[in-house]
């Protein structure tokens, strides 16, 4: 073993165990790592940023806005709600949730797509009664069967294909994964089913502010109009999307309150008032074509403002205690709209404009993001957290799907690279309006970026310094007289047990070339030996922190570091079982 060799295992086995120790968040670990390959000469200085250029940063940067475009929209949302309003029992809800984000995590990051459906999986929850722990990590575990079965569905796909170009000079295409991926994806998503009780029942017991506040309850009305689709519906039907978390209040008919009785036929011109949490107010009037009161902020202003809403709380000395929003003309005045009020142990019965406010009330208003904090000093007014609400903005479903759908089919015909295409595809979801500038930057995981663009030629330090071909033959005497199936379980197996220490991506870039060396010490084709780090890369099913899927239903589903391998260890062995011969009959090793 040369020095180099010895520096380069030296610095990947630190590298580990700082990911291990967890005292320094990841990114900065990636860092230190170069840093110290560049101190000690095992990366060249001018190779050191190479990785900032690389097409799997903007791909997964890209592929981050692509999702939460999406997830904005309120697609998913909105077509589940209309065409599985009647699932009630556990079995079908999940069988549905399971397959809905294998099938999106195919085309979409796999943590997006999750992101994406969590919230359906809380009102399931709700309509079973089953702890939503059943729900979460099952689905985490479908979001990582499904990303295997497109080039795009998660990053080690993405890397072996340029480890596969790199060798050979072609590229893995974005349907070479999907024969395995689907296999995998069906037996898993089979299993997730039959044994999900394997889960253990958690509740989660702090949740944050964000949380908190998604069960506060606020009062807000709506009026129908000529082109909403509440007309000639009664109101239990318009207040279905709202899954029992919004109640109406009463109904203005012409100057006039009615009682809300479920059967009320709804006509254009009613104003209904409505009592629910931000969620399920943002799902009725939505869904309903619902006109908010006042004037709600839709478009930009001239000066290329991004609009945002935040909740807020009325201090004692605030100018707007004791008046109303229309004495105040806060739309006129002040630029801002006020969409919702929560008042802690009253029911509002009034029209939100002629609310008089008070003292504690909570306030949900929409403006402009450059002028809405100036707004809130000036009126007194405490934020109490920004986060995404959705209330009162425009939705086109429709231009995120085509956008997707566009950068789909040029990736996967070839017209243009995959990075092209899902950069292209972030910029059109700016330029369409369907998620704002900052809510972009947001969306894009700066953290998971800087450790793969410093990862990149950290790992290269194996290939640079022959140590992958020094494993590769230690691993190939290892396997001396072992049958092809025998070698690519060694290699699956080893990328298993590596993927909980790294990043995903990072498993890749440490172990493809190992896998190319491998397979060419037994004279072995290396597309199988390839596949089956990606699939072992991508297949985390042990612990919390080897995906970020596994990290993000960590905490909503109240579960501990030991419960993931209650299912994930029976998982990964059917994971293997299935995926070996699947490998050996679609990529034949000789």
């Amino acid at each position: 073993m040369t020095t180099d060799q010895m520096l380069a295992f030296g610095v990947i086995l630190l590298m580990m165990a700082g990911f291990i120790w967890g005292r320094l968040r990841y990114d900065i670990v990636a860092c230190l790592a170069l840093l110290v390959s560049v101190a000690v000469g095992i990366v060249p200085y001018d190779k050191a940023f190479s990785g900032f250029s690389d097409d799997i940063v903007i791909i997964v940067g890209s592929a981050l806005v692509v999702s939460a475009g999406v997830a904005r929209s309120g697609i998913i949302n909105t077509t589940v709600q209309r065409f599985f309003p009647s699932l009630v029992t556990f079995t079908p809800q999940m069988l549905l949730l399971l397959i809905t984000v294998a099938v999106m995590s195919a085309f979409i990051k796999n943590i997006g797509a999750l992101a994406i459906m969590m919230p359906m999986a809380f009102q399931f929850s709700r309509r079973s009664g089953v702890p939503v722990s059943r729900y979460l990590m099952p689905m985490a575990f479908a979001a990582l069967l499904g990303g295997l079965m497109t080039q795009i569905g998660t990053s080690p796909n993405i890397v072996v294909s340029r480890v596969r170009q790199e060798i050979t000079g072609e590229s893995f295409t974005m349907f070479d994964f999907t024969p395995v991926g689907g296999i995998l994806t069906i037996a898993g998503v089979l299993f997730l089913i039959g044994f999900n009780r394997l889960v253990p029942p958690r509740v989660k017991q702090n949740p944050s502010l964000d949380e908190a506040l998604d069960f506060a309850t606020y009062s807000s009305d709506a009026t129908v109009t000529e082109e909403s689709g509440a007309a000639g519906k009664s109101l239990s039907v318009v207040l279905k999307p709202g899954e029992g978390d919004i109640i109406a209040t009463a109904i203005i008919r012409n100057g006039r309150h009615m009682a809300p009785l479920p059967d009320v036929t709804v006509r254009v011109g009613d104003t209904i008032l409505l009592e629910g949490t931000p969620v399920a107010l943002d799902r009725v009037t939505s869904a309903a074509g619902l006109k908010l009161s006042g004037k709600p902020i839709k478009e930009a202003p001239a000066t290329g403002e991004e609009i945002a809403a935040i909740e807020a709380v009325v201090a004692n000395d605030s100018r707007l205690v004791g008046l109303s929003a229309r004495r105040l003309a806060l739309f006129h005045s002040y630029g801002i709209n006020l969409l919702a009020v929560s008042r802690q142990g009253k029911r509002l019965t009034e029209r939100l404009s002629e609310v008089s406010l008070g003292p504690g009330d909570v306030l949900m208003v929409q403006g402009g993001m450059k002028t809405l904090p100036a707004t809130l000093q000036e009126l007194n007014l405490l934020p109490l957290a920004q986060r995404e609400i959705l209330l009162g903005t425009r939705r086109r479903a429709i231009v995120p799907v085509i956008i997707l759908a566009a950068a789909m089919l040029a990736s996967a015909t070839g017209t243009v690279p995959v990075a092209t295409a899902f950069f292209a595809a972030a910029i059109a979801m700016l330029l369409f309006r369907v998620i704002p500038l900052a809510d972009a930057y947001r969306a894009v995981d700066g953290p998971i970026l800087v450790m793969l663009a410093a990862l990149i030629p950290v790992a290269d330090t194996l290939r640079t310094t022959g140590g992958s071909e020094l494993i590769a033959g230690w691993l190939g005497a290892f396997a001396a007289g072992m049958p092809a199936y025998g070698a690519l379980v060694l290699i699956l197996v080893t990328a298993m047990a590596v993927t909980p220490f790294l990043n995903n991506a990072a498993t890749v870039l440490v172990m493809a070339p190992i896998a190319v060396s491998f397979a060419a010490a037994l004279d072995y084709r290396p597309e199988a030996f390839l596949m089956a780090v990606a699939i072992g890369a991508g297949c985390d099913f042990l612990t919390p922190i080897g995906h970020q899927c596994n990290t993000l239903v960590m905490g909503p589903g109240g579960y501990r570091f030991s419960d993931y391998s209650r299912l994930g260890l029976p998982l990964s062995l059917l994971v293997i079982l299935v995926s070996v011969p699947a490998l050996l009959y679609v990529w034949p090793v000789q």
